[in-house]
């Protein structure tokens, strides 16, 4: 407990006093969980949409691979990323192993997958209503995939919330390609993971302290947008 109480007061410490490490650290890790969710939403909410909306062959086998790659575990998917980049990879001439942007790939090829699936789902749920309004009112392929778009908004909203959660607080495979490099790769997270390591639970707990109080500002932003737009709606 008493540790627990030491990391608390080192948290309001690390944060008041601007301590350049840790915020360092924060920052890196903001960037690349930012940077993986754009391109992860980029991907995610037309492809989500339209799987949801359109049949095809062989729909059913690639929803199943989707909801698989929902549950990979990190690690996996950073081995798989970093055997990709390595030197004797496929794309090892890009020399991107134990760097931020390996870290970004990694995060995306994480997330993509969990946010294709939620949109998925929330979108399967309200189709036929839409798809049926959008005839009736005469609207083509086009406006009826942006007022499916509108209406599967809020399950949009709650698959970015989850997909930044999960990058925000992940380890695995960042670890493995970044490799927790000071002042390159190490992100909350792995740094976490070193200071445990070395018995600094106290800067251990503060650091993950500052890693839940910045999700919960960003959720907490997401969750404030949502309200204005049901509100709105």
């Amino acid at each position: 407990m008493d540790i627990i109480l030491e990391g608390i007061k080192e948290a309001f410490k690390l944060i008041f006093t601007l301590d350049s490490e840790v915020f360092e650290v924060v920052l890196l890790s903001l960037q690349v969980s930012f940077t993986a969710l754009f391109i992860a939403s980029v991907i995610a909410i037309p492809l989500g949409i339209i799987i949801a909306k359109n049949d095809f062959p062989f729909k059913n086998l690639v929803m199943r691979l989707i909801y698989t790659f929902m549950g990979m575990p990190p690690v996996l998917c950073g081995l798989f990323v970093y055997i990709l980049f390595m030197r004797r990879g496929p794309f090892g001439f890009l020399s991107l192993n134990y760097t931020k942007e390996i870290m970004i790939i990694a995060q995306t090829l994480l997330i993509t997958p969990i946010m294709i699936g939620l949109i998925i789902n929330e979108s399967i749920k309200c189709q036929n209503e839409v798809f049926s309004l959008a005839k009736t009112l005469g609207a083509d392929k086009w406006q009826s995939f942006k007022l499916l778009l509108f209406e599967v908004r809020r399950g949009i909203l709650m698959a970015i919330v989850t997909g930044f959660s999960r990058a925000i607080s992940e380890v695995g495979a960042v670890m493995v390609v970044g490799g927790n490099i000071k002042g390159k790769t190490r992100v909350m997270t792995t740094y976490i993971s070193e200071l445990k390591g070395m018995g600094d639970f106290e800067r251990a707990i503060a650091t993950g302290i500052i890693l839940l109080l910045i999700a919960f500002m960003v959720n907490s932003l997401l969750y404030h947008f949502q309200r204005i737009k049901s509100y709105g709606s």
